[in-house]
């Protein structure tokens, strides 16, 4: 197994274990969150977003036919995105974090779909509203990238904040690369990518470069001359920012280092499967964000790439964090009075505060042209940050 799947898998199994079993029958409740379904399981919801916008959603289904999937060996290239933008309050409808059938297979992954009940999964309480009337206006674009094995629902607290601060967020799930997402037509994509991986016949640079040519097609449908969003106009296109988790992370460099449209990334624990070109990034800004173990000497490829990033750079790392700091599930696990890592006790909803706080800093300045004194060193009020100057 990929210290990428172990890492997810202990991080599940710790949330998750000692969740209480429900009661036979609930899966009907699946498609609804939990607080309005009446499920039996635990309820639990994400923090509120801190922006003064309520946040709209859209789902889109997009195929680049000009690729051939890189894991199936066939068919063209296909990508789900949640597209989050900042909305008019009191419209639109209530929104799941994940299908039943998601939900399943994350669990049968992990062994544990006859333990955990469904619905402690597709219950999660989330504040984005589908179909929700746009505040109109022109928005910077940020694209996210989940973990590899995990969908894209793991970063939607962060993606919420970010819509609520007046950003749009495009939340990426890459086919075959996620124990499981759903996409139209009643499929659900399984990970072949970790097969791949797994049995040596591929790496993480290759899902890394795959991932950033993915990026490339999704900034061609939602800037192009035929948008595939129908709210496209709210994109500023001269402002993109790339930013993932683990792999996703890793990604934001290999994406920009062949897409100048993304002028500026942050890497949230990855480690840089695609290196840093010799030649830099073209000045662009960038930011390591870590675990507390992630400090010089904590990673090989950010010691190896930190002196090629040629513009704006920061490297941060958080004390008491771990691997899964930056996604959802701290704040879930704290919700059911579970610790997700023992060796992480940094906990769930502060979690959410930092990793909000200091990425939207970097987006405000980099993109919004606004100085952000949180990101020149330690604060008082924030003495879990650490600052590298390797």
């Amino acid at each position: 197994m990929s210290r990428y799947r172990t890492a997810a898998a202990a991080a599940l199994l710790a949330l998750l274990l000692p969740v209480p079993l429900a009661a036979a029958g609930t899966s009907a409740a699946a498609e609804a969150p939990a607080a309005a379904a009446g499920s039996r399981g635990p309820v639990v919801e994400l923090p509120r977003p801190t922006g003064g916008f309520s946040v709209g959603l859209d789902t889109l289904h997009l195929v680049d036919h000009g690729r051939t999937d890189p894991w199936a060996g066939s068919g063209p290239r296909e990508l789900m995105v949640t597209m989050r933008y900042p909305a008019r309050r009191d419209t639109g409808s209530t929104t799941r974090y994940l299908t039943a059938e998601e939900a399943r297979l994350l669990l049968v992954d992990r062994g544990l779909d006859k333990v955990i009940p469904v619905e402690t999964l597709t219950g999660t309480v989330t504040r984005s509203r589908a179909n929700a009337r746009p505040v109109a206006g022109k928005y910077p674009l940020v694209v996210l990238s989940p973990g590899f094995t995990v969908h894209r629902s793991t970063l939607t607290a962060l993606a919420e904040d970010l819509a609520s601060r007046g950003y749009v967020v495009a939340s990426v799930d890459h086919a075959y690369e996620s124990v499981g997402t759903a996409f139209p037509g009643g499929r659900v994509l399984e990970c072949l990518a970790c097969e791949r991986v797994e049995s040596g016949a591929a790496t993480m640079k290759a899902v890394s470069d795959n991932r950033a040519r993915d990026v490339s097609f999704l900034l061609d449908r939602l800037t192009g001359r035929h948008p595939a969003w129908r709210h496209s106009r709210l994109i500023d296109e001269t402002r993109i920012a790339m930013a993932g988790h683990s792999i996703g992370g890793a990604s934001a460099v290999a994406a920009m280092a062949t897409d100048p449209r993304i002028r500026a990334g942050v890497n949230m624990d990855g480690g840089l499967a695609t290196p840093v070109p010799a030649a830099g990034l073209g000045g662009r800004p960038f930011m390591l964000l870590g675990a507390q173990q992630r400090g010089p000497g904590g990673n090989p490829s950010w010691d190896r790439d930190w002196p090629l990033l040629d513009g704006w750079k920061r490297w941060i790392t958080f004390a008491g964090s771990g691997h899964f700091t930056f996604s959802d599930f701290p704040a879930i696990g704290e919700q059911l009075g579970l610790s997700i890592d023992p060796t992480a006790p940094l906990p769930g909803g502060r979690s959410v505060e930092l990793t909000r706080r200091y990425v939207a800093a970097f987006l405000d300045q980099h993109l919004r042209g606004r100085p952000q004194p949180l990101l020149d060193g330690p604060t008082a009020d924030a003495p879990e940050v650490r600052f590298h100057t390797p």
